[in-house]
């Protein structure tokens, strides 16, 4: 049980330092792609960094258990599932460039597409929504308070870097992304 904690521990500071990450391409995807290197070289790095910090900045709650119940990883294996579900849907109609991110941050890419057919037609952002299921079935599993609380974090960040990514999808794609915007939700899917 100690090494599942400390690994999902883990595997929520990753997720978490996700949106983080974004939001230091999308307010200036114009300068990354401006560079003649790959900013990836620079990218990769700081992005390294932030598990670092966020690591050191959590380790005191890391053992921090709110509930210990063998029965919890049933539910949470369902949403570890969703989650791979929700990430292989998301690759359909996307290519590997796409879900790198590569359009945003590298000069002279050819591969400008708007997806809105498959589980793009139902949210816009479902990688997100995949990663919040990881996140909630991590936190649900291990009982972690640390784990809750990077989901919560991940959860408001995450609201900022759409924000930020919609405005530059709109820039790039201008009016059928406006309206595909009007029309699809950001990452909670509608039912009906």
């Amino acid at each position: 049980m100690l090494i599942l904690r400390g690994l999902g521990w883990l595997a929520c500071v990753i997720y978490a330092t996700i949106p983080s990450f974004w939001l230091v391409i999308h307010p200036r995807a114009e300068y990354w792609r401006s560079r003649l290197r790959s900013p990836y070289r620079v990218l990769i790095p700081l992005w390294m960094g932030m598990w670092l910090a966020l690591s050191v900045i959590t380790a005191p709650w890391r053992n921090l258990v709110l509930y210990n119940a063998a029965w919890a990883w049933g539910p949470a294996g369902m949403l570890f599932a969703g989650g791979l579900w929700i990430y292989k849907r998301s690759a359909a109609g996307f290519s590997r460039a796409q879900l790198g991110g590569f359009p945003e941050v590298m000069s002279g890419h050819r591969e400008q597409r708007l997806v809105t057919t498959g589980i793009r037609a139902r949210i816009r952002h479902p990688v997100y929504l995949g990663h919040v299921c990881e996140m909630l079935a991590w936190s649900l599993g291990t009982g972690l308070a640390v784990c809750y609380g990077l989901t919560a974090f991940t959860l408001l960040s995450r609201a900022i870097m759409i924000g930020l990514e919609d405005q530059e999808l709109e820039r790039r794609f201008g009016k059928p992304y406006q309206q595909y915007k009007r029309k699809t939700p950001a990452i909670w899917p509608r039912v009906f």
